[in-house]
């Protein structure tokens, strides 16, 4: 629920695929490439799905941990509502 406007909280839709990839970046293992498109590693591999990470990172789920250059890879982190996705998701599993 939102606090300010007292409206229900709406959750982007993921599918398994990318709770997997945020929950890779969660664990620390993520790292992003500085990019309006910015690509995603995990383990220090490219992620087969580029457009999931694309659409993660514009969704405002995940974002680089410090700016860096053009093309630099650097650490990947969860934002608050990549954390929110996440806790939902095992909140759900686990009832």
């Amino acid at each position: 629920m939102n606090e300010q406007t007292g409206t229900p909280a709406v959750r982007p839709l993921v599918n398994h695929r990318m709770l997997a990839m945020l929950r890779a970046v969660a664990a620390g293992r993520g790292r992003m490439s500085c990019s309006s498109e910015p690509d995603l590693f995990i383990d220090g591999v490219s992620c087969g799905d580029q457009f999931a990470a694309h659409a993660l990172a514009h969704l405002g789920l995940l974002h680089t941990a410090r700016p860096g250059l053009p093309g630099e890879l650097v650490p990947a982190v969860l934002t608050s509502d990549g954390q929110a996705v996440v806790a939902a998701r095992q909140q759900h599993h686990a009832a």
